[in-house]
């Protein structure tokens, strides 16, 4: 565990655990790298020399004003790969870490990665536009936002408890600690880093930046995600990245890096070992 500062002086904190070929895992919103702690012990456990860091505003790093957008994200994650001098790894983001990895590929390209994964991921745009009429309407986002401002740890114990990981379902079975695990992290983040997140994963386009994978590339989704759903992400994305791998668990919610955390470490490696 370390941390780095980047160039506009934020300190970055990041875990790196076990050795072997590089896995690098971008988290979702408002988490940080503990909501990976599943897929980093069995991954490291398995050969894999596994990094997951705390975006600028989340965890254990900075809470700077500014620079909270895919852009500076993505630049953060160069540096951090940068300073390690990471190769030939494999990037997999859930949430907003896929529009993470994917503007990390937009902007800097696979020079260092060998394979890449989308988990659950919000690219290729959330948003309903003209142009993408298959997102989410804004009042959407908008409601989140205001829920932030009113009570942000309201806000994230009705996630958690409710569609995240579909423990409003019929049948569900709520576990407690992992409803508390999400309500901790996200209380980690700076608030003003949280909600300047909310835009960055709902209105960044990330068209362009599928076009530009070039590596093997996994797609993982639940087809019940009442959070970033499944037609507008993972189909959309898998139209857009050249020689996907589109992969649905049935009945799955959003947060399945908790959910369906034995499948998809299984899906994961098979994937890192093809």
């Amino acid at each position: 565990m370390g941390t780095i500062t980047t160039r506009d002086g934020s300190e970055i904190y990041y875990k790196d655990w076990g050795s072997g070929p590089v896995v690098v895992l971008s988290h979702g919103w408002p988490l940080n790298a503990d909501s990976w702690e599943s897929q980093m012990f069995f991954l490291a456990a398995n050969g894999f020399r596994v990094i997951a860091h705390d975006r600028r505003g989340h965890g254990r790093s900075s809470q700077p004003w500014d620079g909270n957008e895919m852009d500076t994200y993505a630049d953060d994650l160069a540096q951090l790969l940068d300073h390690l001098d990471v190769r030939d790894a494999a990037l997999f983001g859930f949430s907003t870490g896929g529009g993470e990895v994917a503007r990390y590929i937009g902007r800097h390209g696979t020079g260092r990665v060998a394979k890449a994964g989308l988990i659950s991921a919000v690219p290729p745009l959330m948003l309903k536009t003209d142009s993408n009429p298959g997102g989410l309407p804004i009042s959407v986002f908008d409601g989140i936002r205001a829920g932030s401002i009113a009570d942000r740890s309201q806000l994230y114990k009705d996630i958690a408890s409710g569609p995240f990981f579909g423990y409003n379902r019929p049948g569900a079975k709520p576990s407690q600690g992992v409803i508390d695990a999400f309500w901790m992290q996200g209380m980690m983040a700076g608030h003003k880093n949280a909600y300047d997140c909310i835009k960055a994963f709902s209105e960044t386009d990330f068209r362009e930046d599928l076009k530009k994978f070039d590596v093997p590339t996994l797609i993982l989704h639940g087809d019940d995600d009442q959070i970033v759903p499944v037609d507008a992400a993972a189909r959309a994305s898998a139209e857009l990245v050249r020689n996907a791998k589109l992969v649905i668990y049935p009945g799955a919610p959003h947060g399945i890096t908790d959910t369906h955390k034995d499948k998809l470490n299984a899906d994961l490696l098979a994937f890192l070992r093809s």
